[in-house]
């Protein structure tokens, strides 16, 4: 049985998605899915999770598609934008964990100019004893070296940890290195995950 929880961050205790943002600016769905889908894709946005700040990886994003420029620059302008809030299920399970005195910790792929703005969204950053943020590691999930640097920033072999994330490439790097996973696509799911290992 694992011994502590290790989170992830985006889509496991606050909602995020580019969507949320990029509706308000292409109303027509096609335009916007294809806005993400070519020019500020996913690829692209790594670079901020290794720490590349928005003013600079978004010049030559804009000098290759100047005429979305506007929309470029709102990826880092108005960021906060891709925030729904707080996921309600993980919230309560981490206040529950922190009640029985379950060791808690965070690792995420993040820029080290937005944690600290995430943290604000919700008390239950609270309750984490430590986060490996990527952006400040230089490091990115699923790269396994960030998972052996994070077992040993916090002092747990991967099989003491409950590695939870949403992102299927990231469970599987990990189980592959021995961590107990759970891969957190129903909210309601996740209560009977941390039971079932004898956490709550």
């Amino acid at each position: 049985m694992p011994k502590a929880v290790l989170w992830d961050i985006g889509n496991v205790i606050v909602r995020w998605d580019p969507r949320t943002l990029y509706s308000k600016i292409f109303p027509d769905p096609a335009e916007r899915d294809r806005f993400l889908a070519e020019v500020c894709t996913m690829a692209w946005h790594e670079a901020h999770d290794r720490g590349v700040r928005f003013e600079d990886n978004r010049a030559e994003l804009i000098a290759r598609h100047p005429e979305f420029e506007d929309a470029i620059r709102a990826w880092g302008d108005r960021w906060w934008e891709m925030f729904s809030g707080p996921i309600a299920e993980t919230e309560a399970a981490i206040e529950a964990l922190h009640a029985r005195g379950v060791p808690m910790y965070g690792l995420s792929n993040i820029s080290q100019h937005t944690i600290e703005g995430t943290f604000a969204m919700s008390p239950a950053f609270g309750r984490l004893s430590g986060v490996v943020v990527s952006g400040e590691v230089g490091l990115t999930k699923p790269d396994p070296a960030i998972f052996a640097l994070t077992c040993d920033r916090f002092g747990y072999a991967p099989r003491e940890l409950l590695f939870v994330d949403d992102s299927p490439r990231n469970i599987e790097s990990a189980r592959a290195l021995g961590f107990d996973v759970h891969l957190f696509d129903d909210p309601g799911a996740l209560v009977p995950a941390l039971e079932a290992r004898g956490l709550l």
